[in-house]
């Protein structure tokens, strides 16, 4: 195989990798859903190589589960994993707010008010995969204005573990909570009040992990990664 077709084969591996870990993170594919290598290779028009090469790296992320003789499974973590993942966010998030109070600037708070715009706009429309993504995104945007492309990465790693924790849609009034509770945090950092603004995270983070509920729905592949 010459180097051209290395990096076709990449490609694909990056498509279907991505593809898997976006519908996970915007809650189409849920926990305990079985990920059939011909179902996905016909999905993406590949071969089953670069569908298992694609499944072991969502292994090595804890997004899916590989079982000998059983195949290919979104992961379904448990309570404690639940629990430590929010924690993780937590001290993390934490330091990032606490760095960010000090040096954001006016064009940082023009873009998250409109990325907050852009929150508003997709619970409005009842955007059930548009306001999951954005309301994720919104801590990436902040880990972003670090600088620190590894947290962002991270942060981003994080939220896709805790869109596998949620294991079910969120409900309209609790994306409208969460996307309230943005709106207050952006008001703390423009205010440069790092005690309201961690106050604020740390109930946000708090409210987000109470309203986790158990509903293991098993989706059709076809329909939820049809490019």
């Amino acid at each position: 195989m010459n180097a051209r077709d290395l990096d076709a084969s990449a490609s694909v591996t990056e498509r279907i990798t991505a593809a898997i870990t976006q519908a996970i993170v915007e809650r189409r594919l849920m926990p305990g859903t079985k990920l059939v290598e011909q179902q996905l290779a016909d999905i993406f028009d590949c071969s089953r190589t670069l569908v298992r090469q694609a499944l072991n790296q969502l292994s090595r992320d804890r997004l899916v589960k590989l079982e000998p003789a059983r195949g290919a499974f979104v992961a379904q973590p448990s309570v404690e994993e639940a629990r430590q993942v929010f924690e993780v966010r937590k001290m993390l998030e934490a330091a990032m707010l606490t760095h960010l109070c000090q040096r954001i600037t006016p064009a940082q708070i023009k873009q998250l008010r409109a990325h907050l715009k852009q929150e508003r706009d997709a619970i409005g429309r009842t955007d059930v995969p548009g306001r999951t993504r954005l309301l994720a995104d919104f801590h990436v945007v902040l880990a972003r204005m670090q600088g620190n492309e590894v947290l962002a990465q991270l942060l981003t790693d994080l939220l896709s573990r805790s869109s596998l924790i949620a294991l079910m849609y969120q409900s309209s009034h609790s994306a409208a909570e969460s996307q309230s509770e943005h709106e207050a945090i952006v008001d703390a950092l423009e205010a440069r009040d790092k005690r309201a603004a961690l106050k604020l995270l740390e109930a946000h983070l708090g409210n987000v992990e109470a309203n986790l509920r158990l509903d293991p729905r098993v989706q059709d592949l076809k329909s939820v990664l049809q490019p």
